[in-house]
C-alpha cells in the first residue's frame, strides 16, 4: 500500500544540508571496491559509467570506491588512488558527470594497512614474486589466514608520513572536484587496526588506553579538517564492533563518536567487523548490528550518521530515518542490481515535489511530466 504523502512526505527525498553542501536526497552510494584501475591507480571508463549511473539513477550522493592515499595503501594492484595529479584529473571528469546530474561526488580515502598487498577478490597475501610490496600496521601482527603478510610496526615518523599522506589526498580530492571526503577507519583497514586492541599492542601514545588507540584517527581527522574548505563535510566510516572479545566495541564507537564531533566530523558512517580473521558474521546480523549503533551514536555522541547494510527495501530506509536510526541511508548491494533503485524508491514513497526524474525520463515516468508532453503535442497539432 502507497503512503499517504500528503500526510507524512517521505524523509527519504527530503532534501538535507550537511555542513555546507545540501544532497537532494538521503540515498548515498555506499563505497565498494571495484579492483578496474589500472596498476597507477588511475580511474578509466568503467568509473565513468559505473559512477555516472547511480548520479542518473537518482543518488543524492555518490560515493566513490575507498581510494588509496599512497601505493603502499592499495588492498590490490587495481585499486584506485589519489596520490599523484594524473589520477586527480581523471577523477575530475567524473565528479563532473556525478554533479552534472543533479548529486553531489564524494570520496572515501583509506590505506589498507596490514591488509594491502594482496590478490583481487579471493582475498590472499601476493608473493615478492608477484610483485608484492611491504606493508605496514600499528604492530607487526599479520591479518591472518590467507593473508599472512607481516606488515613492519610503524615508527613514529611513519605515523606523520602515512597522516600527511592523508592530508595531501585530501587537498587532491577537493581539486578534482569532490564534495564531500569520507575517512575510512573500518574494515580492519590501517586506521581501523589502531583502534582495536586485537591488532594494535604498541607501547607507546599511540597503543595501550582508549585514548591512546584513538590518537591517530583523532590527529588524521584534524589535520585534514585545517586543508580542506570549513564548509566541506567531513565523514569517517566506522567498525562499530570487531565482534570479538576483549575487541572494539560499539561502547567504545560511541566514545570515539563524540571525539570525532569534537574534531568537526560532520557524520560516522556505521559499518562493522573486518579486523579479525574468520568471524562468521552471520549469526551476529550485521545489519541490525549497525541499525542499532547508529541510532546510538546519533542519540549519544549527538552527531549525525549512515545506516548501511542490507537495506533493499524503500520502506525499511524511510523507517530507519524515520525513527532516527540514522540521518543519511547508504545503499550498497540494491545499487549494482538497479542503479536506478531511487525511482523504485520515489514510486513508492515519493510525490511530485519531492523527487525528479532527469529531463529525458521525466516525459515518460512523471505523470505530470507526460501529461505537459500530451498537452504540448495537441497544442502543435492544432496549431498546424
Amino acid at each position: 500500500m502507497k503512503p499517504d504523502n500528503k500526510k507524512q512526505p517521505s524523509l527519504l527525498f527530503t532534501p538535507i544540508k550537511v555542513n555546507g553542501v545540501t544532497l537532494k536526497n538521503r540515498i548515498g552510494v555506499s563505497p565498494m571496491v571495484t579492483w578496474q584501475a589500472a596498476a597507477n591507480g588511475i580511474p578509466n571508463d568503467f568509473h565513468l559509467a559505473h559512477y555516472g549511473s547511480f548520479a542518473l539513477g537518482g543518488a543524492g550522493l555518490v560515493m566513490v570506491e575507498c581510494t588509496a592515499v599512497e601505493p603502499r595503501g592499495r588492498m590490490a594492484s587495481a585499486d584506485t588512488g589519489i596520490w599523484n595529479d594524473a589520477q586527480v584529473d581523471a577523477w575530475r571528469r567524473i565528479t563532473m558527470l556525478i554533479k552534472s546530474q543533479g548529486s553531489v561526488p564524494g570520496i572515501q580515502l583509506g590505506h589498507a594497512g596490514r591488509k594491502a598487498s594482496t590478490t583481487k577478490i579471493v582475498k590472499r597475501s601476493l608473493s615478492d614474486h608477484e610483485s608484492g610490496w611491504p606493508t605496514i600496521a600499528p604492530s607487526a601482527i599479520p591479518f591472518g589466514g590467507a593473508i599472512d603478510r607481516v606488515p613492519i610496526e610503524a615508527t613514529l615518523e611513519d605515523i606523520d608520513a602515512l597522516q600527511q599522506a592523508f592530508v595531501s589526498a585530501a587537498v587532491r580530492s577537493v581539486r578534482a572536484g569532490f564534495e564531500i571526503i569520507e575517512l575510512h577507519y573500518g574494515h580492519g583497514t590501517l586506521s581501523n587496526t589502531f583502534l582495536s586492541p586485537i591488532s594494535n599492542h604498541r607501547v607507546d601514545r599511540y597503543g595501550g588506553s582508549l585514548a591512546n588507540r584513538m590518537r591517530f584517527g583523532l590527529e588524521t581527522v584534524r589535520r585534514v579538517r585545517k586543508v580542506i574548505p570549513k564548509s566541506m563535510p567531513l565523514f569517517v566510516r566506522l567498525s562499530v564492533t570487531d565482534y570479538a572479545d576483549n575487541g572494539w566495541s560499539v561502547d567504545d564507537s560511541v566514545e570515539f563518536a563524540k571525539q570525532l564531533r569534537a574534531a568537526d566530523v560532520d557524520v560516522v558512517d556505521c559499518s562493522s567487523g573486518g579486523v579479525v580473521d574468520g568471524i562468521n558474521y552471520t549469526p551476529y546480523n550485521t545489519p541490525d548490528v549497525q541499525h542499532r549503533a547508529s541510532a546510538r551514536i546519533r542519540s549519544e555522541a549527538g552527531i549525525a550518521t549512515t545506516a548501511v547494510g542490507k537495506i533493499v527495501d524503500p520502506l525499511k530506509a524511510e523507517a530507519l530515518l524515520r525513527d532516527n536510526s540514522a540521518t543519511l541511508v547508504f545503499i550498497g548491494r540494491a545499487l549494482l542490481n538497479n542503479p536506478h533503485w531511487p525511482y523504485t524508491a520515489a514510486d513508492l514513497l515519493a510525490t511530485e515535489h519531492t523527487f525528479k526524474y532527469p529531463d529525458s525520463y521525466d516525459w515518460c515516468i512523471g505523470w505530470k511530466g507526460f501529461y505537459k508532453w500530451r498537452q504540448s503535442l495537441q497544442k502543435d497539432q492544432n496549431n498546424n
